[in-house]
């Protein structure tokens, strides 16, 4: 239908022509959400309710992409073209319903056909739950990056788990976070399509035996294996301004043999179950608990289960059109979403050898010329290692794999390092100890053609730092691909304010070239568009300023300022950093009552593991630090504190455009990128950060005078802990850090609670700091002292944060992809 009006408007050469065509657009387009009503869900207008009608038209617009995508999947199979597989354990997509529509073509039509039916869209959209199926920055690059791959016109299918619970929903108890189910799945979802003919079947556990085949050749045999079914979900994918739907394909665990009826008719009701049950844990919930051997064992499985299934697939598809092994890497090119795939390299290699009897070299360099792999971390406890005896239980062939990759790989180290023996063991995809563990970092740099940072800061410690032997052995294969966000989400559709006046001044090319943004720059001086930007800025605060009444019950000032940090819950982030400023501000003005400070409302969001118990003692102190300050009638017209619970990316769409200030204080060289600081500069918040990731980038853009700086730079870091790190001396030596570290872990906050509730935080900060939060207090804290100046400037800070609007073009994950089809995965676009 789209396609159809556009045609028409191309035709068109009066007005009134083009209103009749968008009237009969609107007209089909409430017909067609009516029959979906009654067709599709047996409900009639009178009874309906808001979830029908959400459904509804949500189904309406999946119909005008499924015409889409299958063209666009019929010119790829005739032109038998090159595609993209990115494999990624986590798609953190949020709601589709606005994307789907701005990918449509039908945003305003539908919104008007909705008011013709008497219902409100903004209203609808908030029916739909978020497909949280990640947990931060890693699975919501992997969502922007299908959004602009289908943008950009090139072929990809993104490849992941169908997982039935998301990431757990938060609630707050006393202050503690608790974790429940998140069903995102309870009422079903109108976007997946489900593809049982293109179900898959894995094996796991098992042993190998050495056999002679059928030709005398002595072969390695996987065989006693369990057997486990993947059933493929589709979610499409369009592109903005295009033809092109791809889509993203979850698998879902299913058993092979789903019920035992012998079993069942004997009386064993739980036996005849069993197995199923067993299976389908393997895509019940993201990222089980791995505190204990069991979710260690089921976080392996579900790593190897998604890529098993995923490559059959691709071989499936492979094999449609071509015959010749020779041309797989002309033919496919699959990366590696940091290490979680890694297993990918080994399974690959797997089939070639094992199913399709390839000699070792040549299917070696056809995993090798197909594989890369992004790397998302710089801390060494985050690269995931697999121990020797869970890889020999639930994968013994593949472990046999591993090793045989190992033996040729030292081969190329003792030709480059002849007799080094530390090289070899550092080098080594396995690590030695009790139990011996495998690198899948190792394992993916090895397997892969290319490797890559997400920022030019982590590139460049990635070659130098973590990974400087395997550069050293490899110079042409690791390179930078700094990280981006699609300004169809994250400016177009959550600050439809903003995108309406950026458009009124300068078009809206922007939408599909961020860098049209710089346009804007000659507008931060002038008055009149200084105060429409701070106007938007008023409006978005006053919609936050009710959600988080709505949400916790709290009354606050829109005209404060809204100092954000919203993000992963980890100490590296250095949330508690944060929390130390706001204790400084409250002790100085329960000291100095009279003290001339801006009012300030701090905005937290934030999950943490369920096994991280520090960063679960940091929201606890964040939370009570809050209950008491909010309650204090001394401060709480000037300092407020909010955590908003449940993050997720519906709620990052509803603060974003509402922030002011953007925290981005992660200690220096640990922050592999980070990609909601481009997401709150992009709504024309400033930046209060480290030099570190993206934030360096940043900095290069907008200039220095644009962003507030401070705390140690990398290499000040490295030789701070080369030196010898002593927190203890930062907090001797500054009285306010002394205090404020000592308050905290007093009973003061926690009086109805246990001695000692928030002790573990104050003693890890004075005995460990491992990431340096005392060392960047008083910078951070004088930094702060800057911004409480530059807000009072009302014009100098409009000019400011209309700058960093108009300078993050560089920061679209369109512009981050096109470097990924031309340089790593030599992938040309295909218009349809």
């Amino acid at each position: 239908m789209d396609q159809i009006l556009r045609t028409k408007s191309m035709q068109m050469t009066t007005e009134s022509e083009f209103h009749s065509a968008l009237d009969a657009s609107v007209s089909g387009l409430k017909n067609l959400i009516c029959d979906q009503l009654k067709l599709g869900l047996a409900r009639d207008t009178e009874t309906a309710t808001p979830r029908d009608w959400w459904i509804s038209t949500a189904k309406a617009v999946r119909t005008m992409l499924v015409e889409r995508m299958l063209a666009t999947q019929a010119k790829y199979y005739r032109q038998n073209v090159k595609r993209l597989y990115y494999f990624s354990l986590e798609f953190l997509m949020g709601r589709l319903f606005s994307n789907s529509l701005y990918g449509a073509g039908v945003f305003c039509e539908v919104e008007e056909a909705l008011s013709r039916l008497g219902l409100d869209l903004e209203e609808l959209r908030k029916e739909e739950y978020d497909m949280a199926l990640g947990n931060g920055g890693l699975g919501r690059l992997a969502a922007c990056f299908l959004d602009s791959l289908a943008t950009l016109d090139l072929p990809a299918i993104g490849y992941g788990i169908h997982y039935e619970y998301g990431l757990f929903k938060q609630e707050f108890r006393n202050g503690y976070q608790v974790e429940l189910p998140d069903a995102w799945l309870n009422y079903g979802t109108p976007w997946e399509i489900m593809r049982p003919e293109h179900a898959t079947e894995i094996q796991l556990y098992g042993h190998v035996d050495n056999i002679f085949d059928n030709c005398g050749n002595y072969v390695q045999k996987w065989e006693g294996t369990k057997k486990i079914i993947g059933i493929p979900y589709d979610i499409l994918v369009p592109g903005f301004g295009t033809q092109t739907v791809n889509y993203l394909r979850l698998w879902e665990s299913r058993a092979s043999e789903d019920f035992d009826l012998e079993a069942f008719n004997r009386g064993g009701y739980d036996e005849a179950v069993r197995e199923k049950n067993h299976s389908e844990t393997i895509s019940k919930v993201l990222y089980p608990n791995d505190k204990t051997e069991k979710g260690r064992e089921l976080r392996f499985i579900q790593q190897y289960f998604f890529v098993a299934c995923s490559l059959q697939d691709i071989i499936r598809r492979f094999h449609k059109n071509n015959t010749d092994w020779e041309v797989f890497p002309e033919k496919v090119a699959i990366q590696l979403n940091d290490t979680h795939p890694a297993i990918a390299v080994v399974e690959l290699m797997r089939i070639l050898i094992d199913d399709y009897a390839l000699d070792w070299e040549f299917a070696w360099s056809i995993v090798t010329r197909v594989s890369a792999y992004t790397n998302h971390t710089l801390l060494p406890e985050a690269l995931e290692k697999w121990s020797v005896p869970l890889f020999q239980k639930v994968l013994p062939r593949h472990l046999q794999i591993v090793f045989d990759i190992n033996a040729h790989f030292l081969e190329q180290v003792e030709a480059r390092w002849p007799g080094d023996l530390e090289k070899k063991r550092s080098l080594s995809l396995i690590e030695e100890g009790e139990p011996q563990m495998v690198r899948m970092a190792h394992l993916s740099i090895v397997g892969s053609h290319s490797v890559n940072g997400v920022a030019k800061l982590h590139s460049e410690i990635l070659r130098r730092q973590l990974f400087a032997d395997f550069n050293t052995l490899s110079p042409g294969k690791f390179n930078n691909k700094t990280n981006g966000i699609t300004p169809r989400r994250w400016l177009l559709a959550c600050n439809p304010r903003l995108s309406t006046l950026i458009t009124s001044r300068i078009g809206d090319a922007w939408i599909k070239d961020l860098e049209q943004l710089q346009a804007l720059e000659p507008f931060a001086d002038d008055s009149e568009f200084q105060r429409e930007f701070m106007e938007v800025k008023l409006a978005n605060k006053r919609d936050l300023a009710h959600i988080i009444e709505q949400e916790c019950g709290m009354n606050v000032n829109p005209h404060a300022l809204f100092d954000v940090q919203i993000k992963r819950l980890h100490e590296y982030k250095r949330q508690h950093l944060n929390l130390l400023h706001i204790l400084a501000l409250y002790r100085r003005l329960l000291q100095n009552p009279d003290l001339d400070t801006i009012p300030r409302v701090f905005i937290f969001a934030a999950k943490a593991a369920p096994g991280y118990d520090m960063a679960k003692c940091i929201i606890k102190a964040i939370n009570a630090v809050a209950a008491k300050i909010n309650d204090d009638p001394r401060v709480n017209k000037r300092l407020k504190i909010v955590f908003l619970p449940n993050y997720r990316v519906s709620l990052a769409q509803r603060i974003v455009p509402a922030a002011d200030l953007s925290e981005q204080i992660s200690t220096a060289g640990k922050e592999a990128s980070g990609t909601g600081n481009m997401k709150l500069a992009l709504s024309g918040a400033l930046t209060i950060g480290t030099l570190d990731g993206a934030t360096v980038e940043m900095q290069e853009e907008v200039g220095e005078e644009n962003i507030f700086l401070f705390g140690l730079k990398v290499d000040e870091v490295a030789a701070l802990l080369e030196k010898g790190y002593c927190p203890e001396e930062y907090y001797r030596n500054d009285e306010e850090l002394r205090a404020v570290v000592d308050w905290v872990g007093s009973n003061y906050f926690t009086s109805n609670e246990p001695p000692g509730t928030l002790a573990p935080l104050r003693d890890n900060l004075i005995y460990q700091d491992p990431f340096l939060v005392l060392a960047d207090f008083r910078d951070y804290s004088d930094c702060q002292q800057r911004i409480d100046l530059a807000f009072r400037d009302k014009a100098k800070w409009a000019r400011m944060a209309i700058l960093n609007t108009a300078r993050m073009g560089k920061f679209s994950s369109d512009r981050t992809v096109a470097e990924y089809a031309r340089e790593i995965w030599k992938l040309e676009a295909v218009p349809i």
